[in-house]
C-alpha cells in the first residue's frame, strides 16, 4: 500500500496540491473542519466544500457530493468517521482525484488500500493544517 508517512512524502504531496475537496466540511466556526478549511484558504489553496446539508462555507458554494465537482481535484480531505469513508474513497477514484487525506483519528486500512491500489496517494490519521504548518513554517 502506498501510504505516505515521511516528512518528504507529505511535503511533496502538499506542494503539488492546489485544489482540495473537503468532505464533511462544517459551516460552524468551532469545528475542526471549518478551521482547517479557513487555514487552507488563507494559505492559497482552493477549497471545495462537500456537504449535502449546507449551501456554502467561508464564501465558497458547497456541493452535495464529489461527483458534482467540475474540473480536476488534487486532493480529497476527509472529515468523516472511519466507518463512513469507503463511499468517499469510491467517489474519489471515480472523479480521478490524485490523493486522499484521512484527518486525525480517521483510520480505515481497507479504504486506504482500495485508494492506493487505484493509484491515489494516501495520508491517514493526520491533519493537513498541522502538517502544512509544521513542514512549511
Amino acid at each position: 500500500m502506498s501510504l505516505l508517512t515521511t516528512n518528504e512524502q507529505i511535503k511533496e504531496l502538499i506542494q503539488e496540491t492546489k485544489r482540495i475537496a473537503i468532505v464533511g466540511l462544517s459551516n460552524k466556526p468551532d469545528r475542526d473542519s471549518y478551521r482547517v478549511a479557513e487555514y487552507l484558504l488563507n494559505h492559497g489553496f482552493e477549497i471545495i466544500p462537500v456537504n449535502p446539508t449546507i449551501d456554502e462555507v467561508l464564501g465558497v458554494k458547497a456541493v452535495a457530493s464529489l461527483k458534482e465537482i467540475k474540473g480536476t481535484v488534487d486532493m480529497v480531505d476527509v472529515f468523516r468517521r472511519a466507518d463512513q469513508v469507503m463511499p468517499v474513497v469510491e467517489e474519489a477514484i471515480e472523479i480521478g482525484a490524485k490523493s486522499i487525506w484521512f484527518q486525525l483519528g480517521v483510520v480505515n486500512e481497507k479504504a486506504a488500500k482500495v485508494a492506493s491500489d487505484k493509484g491515489l496517494k494516501v495520508v491517514m490519521d493526520r491533519c493537513i493544517k498541522i502538517e502544512h504548518g509544521r513542514l512549511f513554517f
